[in-house]
């Protein structure tokens, strides 16, 4: 009902639903941090390695799986990788060590850097010349589990005890074996042929777009892991702490809805650049806000910063429609990992300035992957398909 009314091919609604699943488990360790710290003995700058473990599984992980996909199964990583990221990471609350937490991580992040690339691509190439929206819908089923993972996770560990997490995996595996039972067959398409060598003449457009993923993922990636830490230290509980995250992620994934479909009218560049330029305030003056007022900043920002998501993906896989698999997974798989990598630092530095100064810091990022989009082309034709793209340097 919901493809239809949308005009969308129904496959794309069924991996928005498994995309819900894999990331709103991807979601499941900075709502526990609050309570994974004491009793792992963490610091936050341990706590922001374990992050950038996870990303490296789950972000960076993406190429070689969706270099693999172009070329092999993509059907399989589509089925296999939500059974392992839900399974795997609700183990979580077992963890008895900070290695052991750090396999637990790993071994689920892999499972999300399985399913992703070649899902993108699958809708992208099934969007029939709305590829914005459909880039949209299956990216906010993401945005949407990731949203209302803490409004899960943290009540359920607060209020029975992290020893009870695997019981989290029940939900989250129904859905999947509803979604398993529908996935179409998969054959190759042309334009996945190529791998990294068909990407070549694309270099100069994919590395801007690679350097906003980074630059946007380095902001959103550090606020949902340091402001429930931080609102816990200004005395709320780990449920009101996940309850604030939750209304920015929703808020981010409202963005990220919206901002596909508006690049379909008014092109990619501009949404790029006009939403990261609106985020930058809101986020810069939320934590010097309390209350309501902060949730409100944080989730204006949230909205605007998160809008841009769908779009590098759809505006990549547009600029180089080859190797569709290894493309998406370049946009979001390799350059949110990179992202990842920042937040060590970003710990690091919290732990000896305060969290609130590093997050005011870091609302000032949003300008510079602005910056980086602005020589990229004003247009792109988001419906073309193989034989009708042009290199970029023959773009207006």
């Amino acid at each position: 009902m919901i493809a239809s009314r949308l005009r969308l091919h129904p496959t794309i609604v069924l991996m928005a639903w498994a995309h819900l699943m894999v990331d709103g488990y991807g979601n499941i360790y900075p709502p526990l941090l609050p309570l994974l710290i004491p009793k792992l003995g963490m610091s936050l700058a341990t706590a922001g390695i374990l992050t950038m473990l996870f990303q490296l599984a789950a972000s960076v992980a993406q190429v070689g799986f969706g270099h693999v996909a172009d070329r092999w199964r993509p059907r399989v990583f589509i089925m296999a990788g939500p059974v392992v990221c839900v399974v795997l990471l609700s183990l979580i609350g077992l963890s008895t060590s900070t290695a052991m937490l750090a396999m637990v991580l790993i071994g689920g992040g892999l499972g999300s850097a399985a399913f992703h690339p070649p899902a993108a691509a699958l809708a992208h190439r099934l969007g029939e010349g709305r590829q914005g929206l459909a880039m949209s819908v299956y990216i906010s089923g993401g945005s949407l589990g990731f949203a209302f993972g803490p409004l899960l996770f943290a009540p359920f560990a607060e209020w029975f005890g992290m020893q009870w997490t695997p019981l989290l995996a029940v939900p989250g595996l129904v859905v999947v074996a509803v979604f398993l039972a529908r996935v179409p067959p998969m054959p190759r398409h042309e334009s996945s042929r190529g791998g990294f060598a068909a990407l070549k003449p694309y270099m100069k457009p994919l590395t801007l777009l690679y350097l906003i993923v980074v630059l946007r993922t380095l902001s959103s990636l550090a606020i949902a892991t340091f402001v429930p830490v931080m609102l816990t230290r200004r005395g709320l509980s780990v449920t009101h702490a996940g309850i604030a995250v939750f209304v920015y992620l929703f808020a981010s994934g409202v963005g990220g809805f919206l901002g596909g479909p508006a690049a379909d009218r008014f092109g990619p560049r501009k949404v790029i650049v006009l939403s990261l330029l609106a985020a930058s305030p809101f986020l810069v003056v939320a934590p010097l806000l309390t209350g309501w007022t902060f949730i409100a900043a944080l989730a204006v920002g949230g909205f605007f910063l998160q809008s841009t998501l769908p779009v590098n993906v759809t505006f990549g896989q547009s600029l180089a429609p080859v190797s569709a698999a290894t493309v998406s997974s370049l946009m979001m798989g390799f350059a949110w990992g990179t992202g990842g990598f920042s937040v060590p630092v970003v710990g690091l530095i919290a732990d000896h300035v305060g969290i609130a100064p590093t997050l005011m810091g870091l609302g000032l990022v949003p300008l510079l992957a602005a910056a980086c989009a602005l020589p990229l082309p004003k247009r792109a034709r988001l419906g073309m398909r193989g034989a009708e793209a042009i290199p970029f340097e023959a773009r207006p």
